[in-house]
């Protein structure tokens, strides 16, 4: 049993965990350059924080008027991410503090990210991450991804969890709204400035205006212990 009154606690990845985002932009560029679309700038890609690979692509089909295959532009995508993220991913450093405080205390955890498993893989891998959170969810295994809850109810019923005893930590709108459509306590930290104001992050139990900057596992940590007691 945990320290922390049975709570569990669920992970998004990107932009949460790990700086991964450039990443992400930098592949997305890459592969709308292959596609014919030679412009795409980050304030362009910071529309797709928070929503899965498969999603964005969707959205890049009727927004750029591409005629390939989601499954396509998927696979090339992908192709270049894992060979940007194989190269360096950062791990942010008080959210690896925070999982280690997390995992010393013996709280479940899961990963439950919009990438695809390959690319979740190859980072908690690459991280070590993976030698402390071992559940993970991604959106290509459920039927919808965030906003929806489907990513996060389902590494609750991996846990064997409640979802009103788990708490979602997240990066972006999208997530703070599943986790609210979940039946779970969030706390947000939003990597994209502009989000701090979202009414989506409004909903969460504990907004980091300051995104990581501001965050600290000390905090975060007392917090939660906070919340087991009035839960």
């Amino acid at each position: 049993m945990s320290t922390l009154g049975g709570l569990s606690v669920l992970f998004d990845l990107d932009g949460t965990l790990v700086d991964s985002e450039p990443n992400y932009y930098e592949a997305g560029r890459r592969t709308l350059a292959e596609y014919g679309v030679p412009e795409f700038s980050w304030a362009e890609h910071e529309r797709y924080v928070g929503i899965s690979t498969r999603e964005t692509v969707a959205d890049w089909r009727r927004r750029y008027g591409l005629s390939a295959p989601v499954e396509e532009l998927v696979e090339v995508k992908n192709r270049h991410y894992l060979k940007l993220a194989g190269a360096s991913t950062r791990v942010f450093p008080e959210m690896r503090a925070f999982v280690e405080l997390l995992a010393a205390d013996g709280v479940p955890m899961a990963v439950a990210s919009g990438s695809t498993p390959e690319a979740i893989g190859a980072i908690l891998s690459g991280t070590g991450l993976d030698a402390l959170v071992r559940t993970v969810v991604s959106a290509d295994e459920v039927a919808h991804g965030k906003p929806a809850p489907d990513v996060f109810l389902e590494a609750a019923r991996r846990l064997g969890a409640d979802p009103a005893d788990c708490v979602v930590v997240e990066d972006a709108a999208p997530g703070a709204a599943a986790a609210h459509a979940a039946g779970m306590r969030c706390i947000a930290v939003p990597y994209v400035a502009a989000q701090a104001g979202a009414p989506e992050c409004a909903t969460a139990a504990l907004l980091v205006r300051g995104g990581q900057e501001e965050f600290t596992a000390r905090a975060a940590h007392v917090w939660l212990a906070e919340s087991a007691r009035r839960s």
